[in-house]
């Protein structure tokens, strides 16, 4: 995977526009979600940034490196948000799942229109294809040892943590269109399911005060 390789301090001017290489992966990101990566193209990232494609290649090589760094950069956040929200400290099972409920609620902590747009490259590349598989693996095997942690055998443990990560990714996809508090009277009883287990009020409070923060 592409690494940063500029000082930020040594970032060319173009124009009279400071242009820096995150300047151009957001601009590839935001197309990336909005129009799939067929969108991404050096020359309609320049027009959007209203500068001259040289100053894309002070940064990239080449449009493969971009599409390189918007991938590394989908597992430095997504994928490594969802484990470290999995390996959080939580008193509780139920406690330990709020914690990854807050993946579907907060963008700042996870990203789920980009996790969309990577799945759907996916299925056109398979090199993306293998990555998105570990990935998934990744985060899968940190639910579960969640679920261990929390004394379930390693067998239910593995199947409560696909449940909870595949029903959480299709939940989104739904598109159901509830409000905030619609979601929230829902909770407790989604939390039964995942875990078996009743949560108890402070932490259905504690999770609701966060998610309306948000």
């Amino acid at each position: 995977m592409l690494l940063h390789r500029d000082d930020p301090a040594k970032d060319p001017l173009v124009g009279n526009v400071k242009v820096t290489r995150q300047d151009w992966l957001n601009a590839a990101l935001s197309v990336l979600k909005s129009g799939g990566v067929e969108a991404v193209k050096v020359a309609d990232l320049a027009a959007q940034l209203h500068v001259s494609r040289s100053s894309f290649y002070w940064y990239f090589k080449n449009r493969t490196d971009v599409l390189e760094a918007l991938l590394a950069h989908w597992q430095a956040t997504n994928t490594a948000a969802l484990v470290a929200q999995a390996n959080a400290p939580a008193a509780t099972i139920t406690e330990a799942c709020c914690n990854i409920f807050r993946c579907n609620i907060d963008t700042r902590l996870y990203d789920q229109r980009l996790d969309f747009a990577i799945r759907d490259w996916a299925r056109r590349s398979d090199t993306v294809r293998a990555i998105l598989s570990d990935s998934d693996a990744q985060r899968v095997a940190a639910l579960t040892q969640m679920f261990v942690r929390h004394g379930y055998a390693e067998r239910n443990a593995t199947a409560r943590a696909r449940v909870i990560y595949y029903m959480q990714m299709g939940y989104e996809d739904a598109r159901l269109g509830e409000t905030l508090e619609e979601r929230l009277r829902l909770v407790p009883d989604y939390l039964l399911s995942f875990t078996g287990q009743h949560a108890s009020a402070e932490e259905i409070e504690a999770f609701n005060a966060y998610a309306r923060r948000i």
